[in-house]
This record gives C-alpha cells, sequence and structure tokens, in this order.
C-alpha cells in the first residue's frame, strides 16, 4: 500500500509522512535503546567473545571467533528484515514497534545469561545466535521510528543524535570489558541489565501510533515473502544506497573485528582489554563529536552525498595509519581518524537512506533491509579479515584491504542520483 500524495490524508497517522517535529525526551528516549542495544552488541564482539574463544580453545581463537559471529550475523540478516516487516503489519495497542522492542529487550537479556555460562563452541553459537534474533526485533523496530516521526528535514540532526547512542554504547560495550577482569558471567550480566533499563524511558511513553486493523493487508504467505525483494532496477537508489552502505560496513568492521587480537600479538600491548578502552574512547569521542556536527550540517545545506564521500575517504584512510603505524599510537591515530569519519557518515548517510526509501507502509520491513547491509559485514568482514591474517599472512594486508574497500564504497555514493 504505496502513499501517494493524492490519499496521504485520508491514511492513518501511522502511515503519513511525518510533518511535526519530536519531543526531545522522545529523541533522549531513541538515543538510550540505541545505547542498549549496542552496549550488548559491543562488549561481546569487542571483547567478551574474543575471551571466551580464548579460555575455550586458545590455539584456534580466531577462527572460533570468526565462527561464531559470522554465525550470528547471518541470524540478524534474516531476523532484521523479518522482524520489521512483521512490526509493519502489527496492530497492537502499543503500537506498531513497541511490541518488538519490549519483546526484543526480554528475550535478549535471556540470551545473554545464557552466554555468560557457555563453555564449549556449540552453547556460544546458540546465545550468541538468539541474542542476534532478539536484538534485531529490537533494532529494526526502533530504526523505523525515525521515518516513522521525523520530518526529512531533521533527519540529519536526529541521525548524529542516534549515532551519539551507537557510539556511546560501543564505548560502554568496551568499559564492561574493561571492568570485568576476565569475568566473563559478570560482563554478560551487566550486558542483559543496561538493555533492560535501556527500553524503559521509550516504552513509557513511546509516540508511536496505532495502525487500524482495516489497513494492515490480508496475510499472504508468497506476497509477504515476495515484499523483502525490492528491485534495485525499479528503485536505484535504494539499491545504490544499500549497496554502499554495505561496502563500508565491511570494511569498518574488518579495522575492528580483530583489534583485541591486534593489540595481542602485534603490538603487545600489556593490558589488550584496556587497550580495546581507550582505542573505543578515542574512537568514541570523534564519532560524538562528528555526527553532531555534521548531521546538523547536512541538514542546513540541504545536500548529503557530498558529506557521505568525503566521511567514507576519510574513514579508508583510517585503516591505512594503523597499516602503516603499527604501534599502540598509531593506533590511537587511527582510531581517532576512523570516529571522525565513521561519525559523519553514520549521520548523513542514515538520513540519506531514509530519503530513498520505496514506501511509507514498509518503512520498518524496507529499512531492514537497509539493516543487511549492516550485519552482513559482519559476516563478510570476519571471513575476509581470517584470509588476510592467516592466508596473505598480516595485520598489514588485513588493514590495506579494509583501505580499499572503504574508497571503493565512497566512489559508488555517486551514483545515487535523487539526493542532493
Amino acid at each position: 500500500m504505496a502513499i501517494n500524495d493524492g490519499v496521504a490524508n485520508a491514511l492513518p497517522e501511522a502511515l503519513q509522512n511525518p510533518t511535526r517535529n519530536v519531543s526531545r525526551r522522545w529523541v533522549t528516549s531513541v538515543v538510550l535503546v540505541n545505547l542498549g542495544i549496542n552496549i550488548v552488541i559491543f562488549a561481546p564482539i569487542n571483547v567478551l567473545l574474543g575471551l571466551q574463544a580464548t579460555s575455550i580453545d586458545a590455539g584456534n581463537k580466531e577462527a572460533i571467533l570468526s565462527l561464531v559471529t559470522a554465525c550470528g550475523a547471518a541470524v540478524a540478516l534474516v531476523s532484521n528484515p523479518l522482524f520489521g516487516a512483521l512490526s509493519d503489519r502489527t496492530v497492537s495497542k502499543m503500537g506498531r514497534r513497541s511490541p518488538w522492542i519490549l519483546a526484543g529487550a526480554i528475550l535478549g537479556a535471556a540470551s545473554l545469561l545464557l552466554l555468560s555460562g557457555a563453555t564449549t563452541v556449540a552453547l556460544m553459537l546458540i546465545g550468541w545466535c538468539a541474542l542476534q534474533a532478539s536484538i534485531n526485533a529490537a533494532y529494526s523496530a526502533i530504526t523505523a521510528t525515525i521515518p516513522d516521526r521525523v520530518p526529512q528535514a531533521k533527519r540529519g540532526s536526529i541521525g548524529g543524535l542516534a549515532a551519539m547512542g551507537q557510539t556511546v554504547g560501543i564505548l560502554l560495550g568496551a568499559v564492561v570489558g574493561f571492568l570485568i577482569s576476565g569475568n566473563l558471567a559478570v560482563g554478560y550480566i551487566i550486558c542483559a541489565v543496561a538493555l533492560v533499563i535501556s527500553v524503559i524511558p521509550y516504552l513509557i511513553k513511546p509516540n508511536d501510533p496505532r495502525l487500524p486493523k482495516e489497513f494492515r493487508t490480508p496475510f499472504n504467505l508468497g506476497q509477504f515473502l515476495k515484499g523483502f525483494w525490492i528491485n534495485p532496477a525499479k528503485h536505484q537508489d535504494f539499491g545504490w544506497a544499500w549497496l554502499t552502505r554495505l561496502i563500508m560496513n565491511v570494511g569498518n568492521q574488518m579495522t575492528i573485528v580483530y583489534l583485541l587480537f591486534y593489540l595481542t600479538d602485534v603490538i603487545h600491548h600489556p593490558d589488550p582489554a584496556g587497550g580495546v578502552l581507550v582505542l573505543t574512547g578515542v574512537y568514541a569521542v570523534m564519532v560524538i563529536i562528528s555526527a553532531v556536527i555534521f548531521g546538523p550540517m547536512s541538514d542546513k545545506s540541504g545536500k548529503r552525498k557530498i558529506y557521505v564521500i568525503f566521511s567514507s575517504m576519510v574513514v579508508s584512510s583510517s585503516a591505512l595509519i594503523i597499516a602503516i603505524f603499527q604501534t599502540f599510537p598509531g593506533a590511537i591515530v587511527g582510531a581517532a581518524v576512523l570516529g571522525f569519519g565513521f561519525g559523519a557518515y553514520l549521520a548523513v548517510d542514515f538520513a540519506l537512506l531514509t530519503m530513498v526509501l520505496p514506501s511509507a507502509d514498509a518503512r520498518a520491513k524496507d529499512m531492514g533491509v537497509i539493516n543487511i547491509a549492516n550485519s552482513l559485514p559482519q559476516v563478510i568482514a570476519p571471513a575476509l579479515a581470517f584470509f588476510a591474517v592467516t592466508i596473505l599472512g598480516s595485520y598489514t594486508a588485513l588493514f590495506a584491504v579494509a583501505a580499499g574497500i572503504g574508497l571503493i564504497g565512497a566512489f559508488l555514493v555517486r551514483n545515487i542520483r535523487s539526493v542532493p
């Protein structure tokens, strides 16, 4: 049920294009949900899963970590658009998005408790995949609230604040990894508590209009499954936006996926978890600074692509810095440059993406398809990183490949035609 101008006023609020500004309280609650989700994703990715893999089999830690993260990302790949599509069709009194945020938080917390006691690769796999499914149910819903409720002209600013929540979540995830002193169970329990607390402000007053039952199309399995395919020939800008985001995230994930092992095996840092915390802190500060600067700047200028291209090139240069200067100070400079570039990218590219969605009645599903470009790199990047380190034989190769991939993404952004 695609929206057009002739019938827009006849549609319920849940399906209309937003024109009213949202409150600061609502924006804060959305940022907090993003923060909680990213704590429970990146505390394990950056530290907890690596330590867990080492405790299970130190000699095969890279292979275990790559296997677990890749399988979890494969689950995210399917669950994000699936739960997004289901939330588009939800007619609950709580609204379309809130039930999925609530369920995702509860089941995510349960999955973290399962991970806290995992002592085998099989249990790690089950726990991490269950967590990815749960978290992506919540993430697909909270991501859709922005095109649901925020006018287009304000989405760079709101995207910047959402990026700030994401980045602070990543930083706090590193803090969790540093503070647990090797006690994995405590780390996972902290993550579970943080997740539950983070969704409470949004659920208290969600600003989530109900979808009337008469506007939910009859369920047809074939049509439902067909809806996940968005023809890139028909929606070319959506296709290019999806592809460039995928490429950029592959390069970014390759830069960070083995960070703990890089500090341990190449730099020989005396406290690798502490080193991850320092680098993540530098990265986070720069992301926040650039996101809150470039998001509003792009809103004011009305332009998106030039900022995305610029930020993509900055992100690529960070991998080259780490590849060339293999010292801890070099890693700090690389983290700062990465954060500066990725903060601008997250804020502006998010706004760009919401402007090329095919239809308003399937925002969560379409954002879920976009979010595949966030999840799929978690499958591709560990595989490429493992290949670079084991077959090409060095972390230099890993970072050089990451830089090249990022430059390709920057080049392809120019193919998006409908967005200035």
